[in-house]
């Protein structure tokens, strides 16, 4: 993920509830979660943005990185961005930020970056990208 990357660079938005199992001993989310707030994110921007469709496709993640900025704590409203930044053949890159919006006040808690692979389950391969999806990527995040 580039270092200056902004709010502004990301089109997709999405609500991630914080619980309190998310919790660690220092009263901030444990660093395990922040993976789960991106897998969150991710399937929630391929459910409502790309309208992935699981019974022709599957997907697997073949990379993730998190860079940790600021803790998380149980009292913030915590927002996910997502976007597409690469596409390739079979796999592709997608870039997370994570927010949070206490009253005027907005604050970058962690970037991350994963990248996936489709993957047909019924040959147990990694296969292309569906043109449908690829071409939802490209319309939405205008590739």
């Amino acid at each position: 993920m580039n270092k200056n990357t902004s709010l502004n660079d990301f089109k997709y938005k999405t609500p991630i509830p914080i619980r309190f199992s998310d919790m660690d001993l220092f009263g901030h989310a444990n660093n395990a979660i922040f993976l789960t707030y991106f897998e969150q994110a991710r399937s929630n921007y391929w459910n409502e943005i790309i309208k992935w469709d699981w019974n022709e496709m599957g997907i697997i993640l073949a990379k993730a990185e998190v860079e940790f900025l600021k803790p998380i704590v149980l009292a913030d409203e915590l927002f996910a961005y997502v976007k597409t930044s690469r596409i390739g053949n079979s796999s592709w890159d997608l870039d997370y930020l994570l927010v949070t919006q206490n009253n005027d006040d907005t604050v970058i808690k962690a970037k991350g970056k994963t990248i996936q692979v489709c993957f047909d389950y019924r040959s147990n391969q990694s296969a292309p990208i569906p043109e449908r999806e690829k071409l939802a990527m490209i319309n939405f995040e205008g590739l």
